[in-house]
């Protein structure tokens, strides 16, 4: 399993958008994190200041949030929705979609489970738990 560091991701997404200023070519997996990137304009001075956030430090409880960890999210999200892993997901994004009539928002509710699956492993110190994570995301279609 791929595993980059904070910097590596953070790279990725500096790259993007200096390949497109530059016009220059981009690869399919940066194609679609720009389209994230680009649904997301109050992050643009952000990454358009490579030297002063390559190594920022966003805390939580400031009330901020990290807008790498949150470009990152919305790309795992497309990948598990677009493998149907877990086993479910795909369905339960539709059914997010059709409750709140657009994809971006359905993807901020999945969005909502991860980080719950994520904080609660870190918290624990376990491996996540995917239960959990399905258990959030119906509760979502339901409420």
């Amino acid at each position: 399993m791929y595993n980059p560091t904070q910097i590596e991701v953070r790279e990725f997404f500096f790259n993007i958008i200096a390949k497109d200023k530059a016009k220059t070519a981009l690869t399919d997996l940066e194609k679609i994190a720009l389209s994230i990137i680009l649904q997301h304009s109050e992050y643009n001075t952000i990454l358009n200041n490579k030297e002063k956030y390559l190594t920022y430090q966003w805390h939580v409880e400031d009330g901020n949030t990290n807008p790498f960890l949150h470009l990152s999210m919305h790309l795992t999200l497309i990948e598990q929705t677009s493998i149907d892993q877990p086993s479910g997901i795909k369905d339960a994004f539709y059914q997010l979609c059709h409750k709140y009539g657009d994809e971006h928002t359905a993807i901020h509710q999945l969005m909502d489970c991860l980080g719950e699956m994520l904080h609660q492993a870190q918290k624990y110190k376990t491996q996540p738990d995917v239960n959990l994570y399905l258990t959030c995301i119906n509760n979502k279609i339901r409420a």
